[in-house]
C-alpha cells in the first residue's frame, strides 16, 4: 500500500474547483477541497465490507505530519478489528458525558448513569404504585446509607461487596431489619437498571444470605385481667401533663394505633354521634371508631384545652404538632411498666385477646383493629356490617375496664348473639 504519496506543498497550492475533489496521500488518507476552498483531511477505509470515512480535522490546523500518523493510528485500528469511527464517537460521547457530569456535580445533582442517576429514575417511574410515606421512608433509607457510598459510581461498576459495605454497619449494630430493607431497595433499584438497560446483573442479591434473619418481636402486652385492673389504677395516678394523661388514659379505652392516637384530629371527632371518624394511612381505608360513653367523657374533659387547635394532643412545644411519637410509651415506664412488659401498642393486645376470650365476634373485633380486607369494596362492606355490634362491643368493654380497675370480680363470659 503507497503512503505519503505528495509533498506538504500540493496539498497548501491546492485550490478550489467547481466540485469538492478529494487528493490522495495514499494508505487511505485524503484532503478534501470544498468549492469554498475549505480543506479537510479524511480517513477512508472499509470495515465489516462497508465503505466509510473519518474526519481527522481541517488542513492547516492539522499539519500533514499529524494527519498521516492519525491515518497510521487508524489503519492499526482496522487492522485490529476496531472501527476507528466507532471509537472516535465514543471518545466524543465520553468527553461530553464529562462535561455535563462536571457541571451536575457543581449543581450538587447525581451524574448521568451513576446509581444515583439511575436509582432517582426509578423512584420516580414508581412512585404511584405506594403510599407516599412509604415513598418517603425509602427515599430516606438511601439518602441515609446508600448514596454516600454507591450513589456516583457508575451502576455498572457497583459490585456485591459494594452493597455489603452498605449494610455491614447496620449488621454491626444489629440493625438487622434496616439492613433487610436497605438491601430489598437496592436490588429493587438494579432490577429497573436491568430491565432499563443500564446495567446486567444484581449485585444485592448476593448479599441477602449475608444478612442474618430477623428475628420476630411482638409488642408486650398485659393480658391477665387483674394485672389489667392494676394498669388501670396506675394510669389513673399518672402526674404528667393532662394531655398526656388523658392520651393515656383513652388508649385503653380505644385500642387503635399509638400514632393514629397521638395524631387525632378535632375534626374527625364527633362527639354528639359518639365516632371517631378517620383515614388510616397504613391500611388506607376509612376507619370508624365508635366511642364508649366513657370515651366520651374523657374527650369531652380535655375539649376546652385543645378543642381550638386541630390535634386532640397536640405537642407541649406548642409548634402545631402533635404530641411526639413515643409519649405513651414513655409514661408507661415511669410509672414501671417497661417496654418488655407493657407497650403502648399492647393495649390492641390486651384488648383483642380479653374481647376473643369473652365471645365477641372474631369479625367484629379485627374490623375495630381496623384490620381490613385489601379489597376496598368488602372493605366497606365489613365496615358498615359490623358497626351496631362494634358499637356494642365498645361499651360493654369500657364497661368491663371500668369493673377492672374498681376492683371488681369479673367472670369472663361467652357474648352470645
Amino acid at each position: 500500500m503507497a503512503i505519503n504519496l505528495n509533498k506538504d506543498t500540493v496539498y497548501r497550492s491546492a485550490k478550489a474547483e467547481s466540485k469538492n475533489r478529494m487528493i490522495n496521500d495514499g494508505g487511505g488518507l485524503y484532503l478534501q477541497i470544498t468549492t469554498q476552498n475549505h480543506k479537510r483531511w479524511y480517513f477512508v477505509y472499509t470495515f465489516e465490507s462497508k465503505r466509510k470515512k473519518l474526519s481527522i480535522r481541517v488542513y492547516p490546523a492539522v499539519t500533514l505530519e499529524t494527519a498521516r500518523e492519525k491515518a497510521r493510528e487508524a489503519r492499526e485500528s482496522v487492522a485490529k478489528g476496531v472501527d476507528p469511527a466507532e471509537t472516535k464517537a465514543q471518545v466524543k460521547k465520553a468527553k461530553k458525558q464529562a462535561s455535563t457530569n462536571e457541571k451536575l456535580i457543581e449543581a450538587g445533582l447525581p451524574v448521568v448513569d451513576s446509581f444515583e442517576y439511575v436509582c432517582r429514575q426509578w423512584l420516580a417511574d414508581t412512585a404511584h404504585t405506594v403510599r407516599d410515606i412509604t415513598q418517603q421512608k425509602k427515599f430516606r433509607r438511601f439518602e441515609l446509607y446508600v448514596f454516600p457510598v454507591i450513589g456516583r459510581m457508575p451502576i455498572v461498576a457497583v459490585k456485591s461487596p459494594d452493597v455489603f459495605a452498605i449494610v455491614r454497619p447496620l449488621i454491626i449494630k444489629n440493625q438487622l431489619e434496616t439492613a433487610h430493607r436497605v438491601r430489598s431497595d437496592i436490588s429493587a433499584a438494579f432490577a429497573y437498571a436491568i430491565a432499563h438497560g443500564f446495567t446486567d446483573y444484581d449485585p444485592a442479591q448476593a448479599v441477602g444470605a449475608q444478612i442474618p434473619a430477623q428475628k420476630v418481636t411482638h409488642n408486650a402486652a398485659i393480658t391477665d385481667p387483674k394485672e389489667v385492673g392494676q394498669l388501670l389504677r396506675d394510669i389513673g395516678n399518672y402526674q404528667g401533663t393532662f394531655v398526656v394523661q388523658t392520651a393515656l388514659r383513652l388508649s385503653p379505652y380505644l385500642f387503635q394505633r399509638p400514632g393514629e392516637i397521638r395524631q387525632m384530629e378535632w375534626k374527625d371527632v364527633d362527639l354528639a354521634a359518639r365516632e371517631w371518624r378517620y383515614f388510616v394511612t397504613k391500611t388506607e381505608v376509612k376507619h370508624i371508631v365508635p366511642l364508649s360513653r366513657q370515651a366520651v367523657e374523657i374527650l369531652e374533659s380535655i375539649k376546652p384545652l385543645t378543642g381550638a387547635g386541630q390535634y386532640v394532643f397536640p405537642s407541649s412545644r406548642g409548634d402545631g404538632r402533635p404530641m411526639s411519637d413515643g409519649t405513651v410509651r414513655t409514661s408507661l415506664k415511669s410509672l414501671g411498666y417497661e417496654k418488655d412488659v407493657m407497650s403502648a401498642h399492647g393495649f390492641r393486645t390486651t384488648a383483642s385477646t380479653l374481647l376473643n376470650e369473652q365471645g365477641w365476634s372474631p369479625d367484629a373485633i379485627e374490623r375495630q383493629l381496623c384490620h381490613m380486607p385489601r379489597d376496598q369494596v368488602r372493605a366497606a362492606y365489613n365496615r358498615a356490617q359490623y358497626l351496631d355490634e362494634r358499637r356494642r362491643m365498645m361499651q360493654s368493654w369500657a364497661d368491663y375496664l371500668d369493673g377492672l380497675k374498681t376492683g371488681a370480680t369479673i367472670v369472663p363470659f361467652r357474648k352470645i348473639g
